[in-house]
């Protein structure tokens, strides 16, 4: 048995060479029709053979429809975009928000030395309404923050945010995750959808609800400076002054920024605790917690927000970990938790083969329905805190981002007495996803790169399978209004709430 294992990882470590670069790359080069069909047939083989849900939403037959849709498009060599959003479209309605696209690394590696021209707005979206955030031109005085846009160069805003959306994989049907996504960064989804274009014709309201146009240029951001600023969760970019050079600090204080960006907690002057958190992976937050959770004890804290509104995910024990600070009873992670395989197939085209082996056969037994089965997440429960556990009023707010490890968290707590959810629907399904080990397929001739979820997560077998995310108690999301005053509106309810309390 020894040699046998020991003959299987040679082959692994043999065999999981596939290069992610070409030689003598141009940036976004085109490649020839036939190899790019033959790298559609490869994922599909390879999705086919290893992705335990790739039809939990979408049927087989339909989702073989779009692959044969996918293929017969191309009757012609295509840039790197142009196949990349070909694939994305169709990996987009797998309905599985860890099975995504990406550039290749090649792509990657050279982007920061092309910079396009850029679509010139900040533009927040929900539903198929676009409001304007900011603008790359500092003298722009027409199209103000808080501005509605009807269209863009004659296409509505449900043409134009439809066909972004078809570039983003999520979690079963919910859109909250893709809105927040396009509004992060909308000049880089419209480009990615629509192109390039020299100038823009917007359709908007005015301040007396009439409709308007103005054509605006497209913005070169090699001729200033950016910074991303942040607003209710919202990641936009305005044009700034020139950055005067850095001070000069220490190692451990500037360790202590960076985590600071990650993850933060406030006691305010309404003795609220306030605790920020942007992921479950990094930044030492295991004694982050304890020393938050000391606080809260020693200082008699009746009332925690918790924001984890741009929470995408991370570690299952480090979510865990904050769920065993708020929770009031035993739980556990999943009724199930399975791969249809311990071993990738395909190998030679799939990143980190070796290391799933190697992980699957330590962590993971086949059951009887044939799949190999993650027993502690299945059966092992967790304990509340006994130590600096926190038993007053908590609110939860939550986002489009809150996704993955952080849906977890909130809806393992959900329904709880003292817990309140304040937001939109999760991104994360409610019902489970497709995570846990993520290898990333290289296809040999675009060197695209796919991530390609293994595990298939049911957190509750008795909630309704309808690709829906966490709904929140008390829903609260960005308005018109708000966004012109630059209003936090998911805080403020927290804090009006709280302020009620007698």
């Amino acid at each position: 048995m020894r040699k046998i294992n020991f003959v299987f990882l040679l082959i692994f470590l043999l065999t999981s060479c596939v290069s992610s670069h070409l030689s003598n790359y141009q940036f976004n080069q085109k490649t020839a029709a036939p190899k790019l069909k033959e790298d559609i047939l490869l994922l599909k083989t390879i999705l086919e053979a290893n992705h335990p849900s790739l039809y939990w939403y979408t049927p087989k037959d339909t989702l073989d429809s779009y692959f044969k849709t996918a293929y017969n498009s191309i009757t012609d060599s295509l840039t790197e975009i142009e196949f990349r959003n070909k694939v994305a479209n169709v990996i987009s309605k797998i309905h599985c928000g860890h099975t995504a696209v990406r550039f290749s690394k090649d792509f990657t590696k050279q982007l920061d030395k092309h910079k396009y021209p850029l679509f010139p707005l900040s533009v927040k979206t929900w539903q198929d309404t676009m409001v304007v955030v900011g603008s790359y031109f500092s003298n722009d005085t027409m199209l103000k923050r808080g501005t509605i846009i009807t269209s863009i160069n004659g296409r509505t805003n449900k043409q134009l945010l439809d066909s972004m959306f078809n570039q983003i994989s999520t979690d079963g049907f919910s859109n909250t995750f893709k809105s927040q996504v396009i509004s992060g960064n909308f000049t880089y989804w419209y480009k990615l959808a629509w192109g390039l274009d020299s100038a823009y014709k917007i359709g908007y309201l005015d301040s007396l609800g009439k409709q308007q146009s103005v054509v605006i240029k497209n913005f070169s951001p090699a001729k200033a400076n950016i910074k991303k600023t942040s607003t209710d969760s919202l990641k936009t970019r305005k044009v700034t002054q020139p950055v005067p050079p850095t001070v000069k600090v220490s190692r451990r204080e500037k360790r202590r920024l960076e985590k600071a960006v990650f993850r933060s907690f406030t006691i305010d002057s309404t003795n609220t605790g306030q605790l920020r958190i942007l992921n479950f992976t990094q930044n030492h937050l295991r004694a982050f917690f304890r020393s938050s959770f000391k606080q809260l004890e020693e200082k008699k804290i009746k009332n925690l927000i918790i924001d984890i509104r741009e929470n995408t995910g991370g570690y299952m024990n480090t979510s865990n970990l904050l769920t065993r600070y708020v929770i009031d009873k035993p739980f556990k992670n999943a009724d199930t938790l399975a791969a249809i395989t311990q071993s990738i197939k395909h190998p030679f085209y799939v990143r980190e083969s070796l290391k799933y082996w190697f992980l699957s056969h330590l962590t993971s037994r086949k059951l009887a329905d044939n799949r190999y089965h993650i027993g502690r997440a299945e059966h092992h429960y967790f304990k509340p805190k006994t130590n600096h556990h926190f038993d007053g009023n908590v609110y939860i707010l939550q986002g489009g981002y809150t996704y993955s490890a952080s849906t977890l968290f909130t809806s393992a707590v959900k329904g709880q007495k003292n817990v309140t959810i304040i937001g939109e629907e999760s991104g994360g399904g409610q019902y489970g996803n497709t995570a846990t080990y993520l290898p990333i397929i290289i296809l040999p001739n675009s060197k695209l790169r796919i991530v390609m979820p293994t595990y298939r997560m049911v957190m509750d077998a008795n909630r309704k399978k309808d690709g829906k995310g966490v709904q929140p108690d008390i829903f609260c999301r960005a308005t018109v209004e708000g966004i012109k005053k630059g209003i936090d509106l998911k805080m403020a309810k927290a804090k009006e709430m709280i302020s009620r309390i007698k």
